[in-house]
């Protein structure tokens, strides 16, 4: 099919002829387009033999460790229980362990149980999605105007991994919740217009057509992981995805996406009766050039093709008929999409590595069996609790990953650890890391919900902005909300997310990107953030530990959750002792800066500001910023 397709563009570049002038033809959807591994309907394997039975906790462990026996690899031996609780707590709810978490006495399965079972779950878990469903609480371009309701999606999906809602209604919801019940909120199908959007644009037939079109791609790569985008222009170049297979997908949104110059939209709605539907010369808005009728992608078959038809509310149906189309249990991608962005969650790698893109230019999955099998076993119940609870139990997410003889022998026959022959370290998102410099601090904000909160900015960063774009929030306590409460501005990412690698809300990011450069290490270091919260965090322990030794304990126990080495505990003694002599050439106003709030009343100032800097050097360890 691609063949072809690239033939007929190779004679028109040569013939100089236009396309215009040419009736589109729809290429057939054959055989063997249907034979690319994602396109293949979802069989449960067996589990394979292994040579040590003994090790694996559960099915997931017969998977990996055949290929591990396949090339010689023995696994890392179980990671400390102290790493263990600390990796949970960050996977599951982006926020460390205490200390005291740290070393109570429960099971680790216990404690998985818990901590899905904990609101701070559902907060984490809808970072995620909302990097998929690109959302910011703003239009986006130059004038970048509120939508004043668009934190109700966000809350709406806290909620609904807190309540362990159906990955199946899930979907549905986010679709049709209005085609499933048009009394019920609309809130969840503001993911289909969560991306940016130019409310005062002139051509409102053009911006209609940027809000279908940019939607119609985002559904494809979200749910199927695939790039139906590519098509919109033409055939897709390589995948089996026509221009008339996007027109037609997108045909299931049009009687549902309405525009009103200079308002932002928001949730679906359907008007009227719909309007034809046509497959757009070039993608260009004003020529349509064939009237098509609404469908799915052809080369996705599920055996059966839901019908289109009204609902009893009126609706066309179109939406609620494709929502069940994605969540049939035929259906070869969803259910594989969702369970290799969830491996990807908690190893930093998915199964397959191109998370929203599992057509012919993606990468294979390397563990093929397992997707399937992971894939039919979330197609049960669409339980995502239990399937988090799945991966986190078994003797595979358990590896250890401090560096060790196994551990080096292990990089070397399996470097980029595509065959998870040990626990991969991960630098943490920003927002986590921020999160953590909090509660560190003693400042633990678990107010839920509401519009998105605005901490300082730098005078230079607010500069930036257009007047009345970042009021700060008047509390004081809201600056210290949570990360996903901060308002997400989509001109604007927060300078610590920034650095981060937050990605650009104009786009769905499946998998952020994980750098390291010299801004991460100047905001850790010198931003106002950073200083405020080593200061307030000296402030809260001093009271209680004015003595070295224990503050040194008591900042490691905060940002560790645990207890120094000897050797860690003398390095801070040393510290301590180059930076007094240091202050002593500071000023008093320059001590005064970097004192701890509130300040006791008996500390010398420049005693004060080294235990402040500390705050900061704990702020910016490797042991503080990684999950491992």
């Amino acid at each position: 099919m691609r063949k072809k397709t690239g033939l007929v563009f190779l004679l028109w570049l040569l013939s100089g002829l236009s396309l215009e002038a040419e009736e589109y033809q729809e290429l057939p959807i054959l055989d063997e387009d249907r034979e690319h591994w994602s396109f293949m309907p979802i069989e449960r394997p067996p589990l394979p033999v292994v040579k040590d039975a003994d090790w694996p906790q559960n099915p997931i462990d017969f998977f990996i460790l055949k290929k591990l026996n396949d090339v010689g690899i023995n696994p890392m031996p179980e990671a400390e229980h102290r790493a263990l609780v600390r990796r949970a707590y960050l996977d599951l709810t982006g926020l460390p362990p205490s200390y005291d978490e740290v070393v109570a006495d429960q099971s680790y399965v216990e404690l998985i149980d818990q901590l899905l079972a904990s609101p701070r779950f559902g907060e984490r878990q809808a970072q995620h999605w909302m990097d998929l469903a690109r959302f910011a609480e703003t239009d986006g371009f130059e004038h970048d105007k509120v939508r004043a309701t668009a934190w109700k999606y966000r809350d709406w999906v806290i909620s609904a991994f807190n309540s362990s809602l159906p990955y199946d209604e899930f979907v549905m919801q986010q679709l049709a919740a209005d085609e499933i019940s048009p009394d019920s909120d609309q809130t969840p199908t503001m993911f289909c217009l969560a991306g940016p959007d130019m409310p005062d644009i002139n051509s409102q037939i053009e911006r209609r057509h940027s809000l279908l079109n940019e939607l119609t791609s985002t559904v494809g790569a979200v749910f199927m992981g695939l790039q139906v985008g590519c098509a919109q222009c033409h055939d897709h170049k390589f995948d089996p995805i026509s221009q008339a297979d996007f027109y037609r997908m997108r045909a299931l949104f049009q009687p549902a996406v309405h525009v009103t110059k200079n308002q932002s939209v928001s949730a679906l709605k359907e008007q009227g009766e719909p309007q034809p539907a046509y497959l757009m010369t070039r993608g260009d808005f004003d020529k349509p050039e064939l009237e098509l009728e609404p469908g799915f992608l052809r080369v996705v078959s599920t055996g059966t093709v839901p019908a289109i038809g009204k609902t009893p509310s009126g609706t066309s149906g179109r939406r609620l008929a494709l929502a069940r189309w994605l969540v049939d249990r035929k259906h070869p991608l969803t259910a594989r999409v969702m369970m290799n962005r969830l491996w990807q969650q908690h190893f930093g790698t998915g199964l397959v590595s191109t998370l929203s893109d599992f057509g012919i230019m993606g990468t294979s999955p390397t563990h093929p069996e397992l997707l399937d099998w992971l894939a039919t076993e979330f197609q049960q119940h669409w339980d995502l609790k239990a399937m988090h609870k799945l991966i986190m139990t078994s003797a595979t997410y358990r590896q250890a990953s401090q560096e060790s003889e196994q551990f080096e022998e292990n990089k070397k026959a399996d470097p980029d650890n595509l065959l998870w022959s040990r626990f991969p370290r991960q630098r943490l998102d920003g927002e986590v890391i921020r999160d953590a410099m909090i509660m560190a601090a003693g400042l633990k904000q678990y107010e839920m919900g509401g519009p998105g909160v605005r901490p300082p900015l730098q005078k230079e960063v607010a500069q930036t902005l257009l007047k009345n774009q970042w009021d700060v929030s008047l509390n004081e306590s809201d600056h210290y909300r949570r990360s996903v409460y901060v308002f997400a501005r989509r001109n604007l990412r927060y300078p610590l997310f920034e650095a981060f690698d937050r990605p650009d809300a104009n786009v769905s990011c499946p998998q952020r990107q994980k750098s390291t450069t010299a801004p991460q290490a100047l905001i850790l270091f010198n931003s106002k953030l950073t200083l405020d919260l080593a200061r307030k965090m000296a402030g809260d322990i001093l009271p209680d530990c004015q003595d070295d030794d224990k503050f040194i304990r008591e900042v490691l126990r905060r940002c560790w959750s645990r207890e120094p080495e000897p050797e860690i505990l003398q390095a801070a003694r040393d510290f301590f002792t180059r930076s007094l002599k240091a202050s002593a050439n500071a000023s008093l106003a320059e001590l005064k800066q970097v004192t701890p709030t509130p300040l006791p009343a008996d500390l010398d100032p420049g005693k004060a500001a080294v235990y402040t800097e500390f705050c900061i050097v704990a702020f910016n360890t490797l042991e503080f910023i990684v999950n491992q």
